[in-house]
């Protein structure tokens, strides 16, 4: 939220932050901490005329990726200087009561709640959250999702609409997409620090439009499937780099082509009482239709290997919760 000198402005005037825009984008100060890390691109040139997709169980993918060192700086102690609306990102303190994330139902039923909430109280003029995916990611041999060591956007434009119309009835989800609605990814460490493989987000003012590239995102073919993808992954049997057998494309991401301009961010050693709001998409971001300048659209992000790190730590484990956020 701006905040604005009481002498410039009487007490009786009132000041949208939400009108008139974030703050302008300011280069990091030189006091910042920085680490360099190695980061995956996707490589424009290794795919040709067709569409690039992934599979969302690691079973493969149709493009390759390229890699560029990058520094990354560390904004503990500086949280507040970012926010959803102006980086596309926000770090804060909010312990949850669920601690372990091995019971399913755990997670839909009180950790969700607890998403809900914590979404309703950081995000001013919110009245509707919908959650309709969770992650659960454990560097462990077994782990059906690994820590994505590859700079993505979530949701294309495209795929954010797609959700609302597919979690919500035909007739609630028309009026809805009306009015300003975001995707927004809750991520939290699980059980220790994410020290190991820790997440990166890029700042959005350091991004342009060309830099996204959709991907088909494949989820595997499901007898009576009922569009409900949480907590279904398992390990392929075979890993196939050239074939969609089996699969079918339900959503679409934004790969991240290279770029001398990102300046990328993380919380070092974030820990399971800290929290990360990563916003996927914005219907009043800049640039869209009844947007609002300034405003971020979307935040791209990665895990990826941080050289200060302790060859003793632990493996990363961490839960993304996505939400459908609908505003007044």
């Amino acid at each position: 939220m701006l905040r604005v000198s009481p002498k410039l402005f009487p007490k009786s005037a009132k000041l949208s932050a939400r009108i008139i825009g974030p703050r302008p984008f300011q280069p990091t100060r030189a006091l910042t901490t920085m680490t360099s890390a190695t980061f995956n691109y996707i490589d424009t040139t290794s795919y040709g005329n067709s569409k690039p997709w992934t599979k969302v169980d690691g079973g493969g993918k149709l493009y390759k990726e390229v890699s560029r060192s990058r520094n990354v700086v560390n904004v503990r102690g500086q949280e507040k200087n970012y926010s959803v609306d102006t980086s596309g990102f926000e770090f804060f303190q909010a312990p949850a009561n669920e601690k372990l994330f091995t019971d399913d139902s755990a997670v839909r039923n009180g950790y969700y709640a607890e998403v809900e909430q914590l979404v309703k109280q950081r995000l001013p003029g919110v009245k509707k959250v919908v959650i309709f995916d969770h992650t659960i990611r454990r560097r462990t041999k077994d782990a059906p999702r690994q820590p994505v060591q590859q700079v993505h956007v979530d949701q294309t434009p495209k795929a954010a609409e797609a959700r609302v119309f597919r979690h919500l009835p035909k007739e609630e989800a028309t009026e809805l997409v009306k009015g300003r609605f975001q995707i927004i990814n809750v991520w939290r460490p699980i059980e220790n620090s994410a020290s190991d493989f820790p997440l990166a987000v890029v700042d959005w003012r350091t991004t342009k439009q060309e830099d996204l590239i959709p991907v088909d995102l494949l989820y595997p073919k499901r007898e009576n499937d009922d569009g409900d993808d949480r907590g279904k992954e398992t390990l392929p049997p075979v890993i196939d780099s050239t074939s969609t057998e089996g699969y079918v494309a339900t959503g679409e991401t934004f790969a991240v082509a290279p770029s001398d301009s990102h300046q990328f961010h993380y919380l070092k050693d974030m820990t399971p009482e800290e929290t990360l709001f990563i916003k996927c998409f914005d219907s009043r971001g800049n640039g869209k239709q009844n947007g609002i300048k300034g405003v971020a659209e979307y935040t791209p992000h990665t895990a990826f290997v941080d050289p200060q790190t302790p060859k003793d730590a632990p493996g990363r484990q961490s839960i993304e919760v996505r939400c459908l956020v609908f505003y007044d």
